[in-house]
């Protein structure tokens, strides 16, 4: 076993690198290494191959699982007598003499099917860094085949739009899956074939708070800050949203608490349709202003004809003694 090779050292990542951060890590170490750019440098040549064959194994989620799984065992004492008490998919690494062998299976001799039932979310439901903790589900088909279940926490830009990613479940397993957009707490989220003993693995998701969105139903609500200023002669302003930055007009005369709407600015509602984004209006005072502006507030002061106190002074009685 002395021939094992660490892919993950090979192209420089952590473990749980995600699938985006091996393809950026390859294509650095390959431009690297490249034999035309070196050219008679067998040992460039040769970190060349093995970064290669480090990126097909990492790159295809089946290969790197069944990878992880063997790597787990070969330095245990005993590994090839315990291993066989182990089902780790198609391969039975007890009959394999080293790690070449190993290698030479997981590259060649493939099962496409466990491909095709493992690594992407086939169903999503809307009822009532993550590490996800499963737990056996009641429910079982057979004996040894059964379903289990797993909250995967998300940031709310991650639940907005969706991607792959890594997750490591309790049992050890580390699979990649497809998540789709616009998930929301409480949704959860079928993976066939990713339970106990070939059982479905149902994900429950829990979208994390964000410091500065909320998510109703399909819509972001948040605070905006404006300046006295904005709010007295209106403005164009940046305003942050889950697309990034957008300009948005503040009417002039607008009010502390008053509620901007973006629309088509929120989460997805089926296919074709958005929530909006509401903004409720917050005028902030600064609490330091240069000596320019201070006299700008002082002769706006002493010619501003506006008195929001002039109602209460109208409807003040005083008590007759």
């Amino acid at each position: 076993m002395q021939n094992f090779r660490n892919y993950f050292e090979i192209l420089g990542v952590n473990q749980d690198a995600s699938l985006a951060e091996i393809k950026q890590a390859f294509r650095q170490q390959a431009r690297k290494y490249h034999p035309d750019l070196n050219p008679g440098d067998k040992a460039a040549e040769e970190k060349f191959k093995l970064l290669g064959e480090a990126y097909e194994v990492l790159s295809d989620p089946e290969r790197r699982s069944q990878y992880e799984d063997y790597s787990s065992f070969w330095q245990q004492k005993g590994f090839r007598q315990r291993v066989s008490k182990f089902s780790f998919r198609d391969i039975d690494f007890s009959d394999l003499g080293d790690f070449n062998s190993f290698v030479d299976q997981l590259l060649n001799r493939r099962d496409e099917s466990a491909r095709s039932n493992g690594r992407t979310a086939t169903e999503s439901t809307s009822s009532p860094r993550q590490t996800a903790s499963p737990r056996t589900a009641t429910r079982a088909t057979s004996a040894s085949r059964r379903d289990a279940e797993a909250t995967l926490t998300v940031p709310l830009e991650r639940a907005y739009i969706g991607g792959q990613e890594r997750i490591r479940l309790e049992d050890g397993r580390a699979i990649e899956v497809d998540m789709p957009p616009g998930m929301m707490t409480g949704q959860r989220i079928r993976l066939k074939g990713q339970g106990v003993g070939g059982g479905n693995l149902y994900l429950r998701i829990a979208v994390e708070p964000h410091p500065f969105f909320k998510l109703v139903d399909n819509d972001i609500f948040c605070r905006i800050p404006i300046t006295p200023s904005e709010a007295a002669v209106g403005s164009n302003i940046t305003v942050p949203t889950l697309d990034g930055p957008v300009q948005m007009t503040v009417p002039p005369g607008v009010q502390a608490g008053k509620r901007l709407r973006l629309a088509g600015r929120g989460f997805p509602i089926g296919r074709d349709r958005r929530g909006d984004q509401i903004m409720a209006v917050e005028i902030v005072i600064p609490a330091q202003v240069s000596d320019r502006e201070q006299q700008l507030y002082k002769d706006l002061r002493a010619i501003e004809s506006f008195n929001p106190r002039a109602d209460l002074l109208k409807s003040w009685q005083p008590i007759a003694r």
